[in-house]
C-alpha cells in the first residue's frame, strides 16, 4: 500500500472544502426565495393549498407550480384550502 502524503492529502480536502462550501452558500441563497414544496418539474408537493398552485398535471397528480421566485413563499401559503381545520 502506497503511503499517504499528507501535504496533498490536506490540499484535496480543502478543494473539497471549498467546493461544498460553495453548494452551501448557493443553496442557502435559493431557499430565500424558492418554495421548498416545488420540485424539480415545477410541480407542487405542498399537501396544503398555496396560491401559486395550478392545473393538476394528469400524469402525477401534483399541481404546477407558478411561483416566480421573487415571491416570499411563506406568505402565500393559505391554511384551511384543502379543507383542513385550523386552530
Amino acid at each position: 500500500m502506497e503511503k499517504i502524503d499528507q501535504e496533498e492529502f490536506a490540499e484535496r480536502i480543502d478543494r473539497i472544502s471549498e467546493i461544498f462550501s460553495q453548494l452551501a452558500n448557493h443553496a442557502e441563497h435559493q431557499a430565500l426565495s424558492r418554495c421548498p414544496y416545488k420540485n424539480r418539474l415545477d410541480l407542487c408537493t405542498a399537501q396544503f393549498g398555496c396560491r401559486n398552485q395550478r392545473v393538476i398535471d394528469s400524469e402525477c397528480g401534483l399541481p404546477a407550480c407558478r411561483g416566480d421566485e421573487q415571491l416570499d413563499y411563506r406568505h402565500a401559503w393559505e391554511p384551511g384550502a384543502l379543507g383542513e381545520q385550523t386552530l
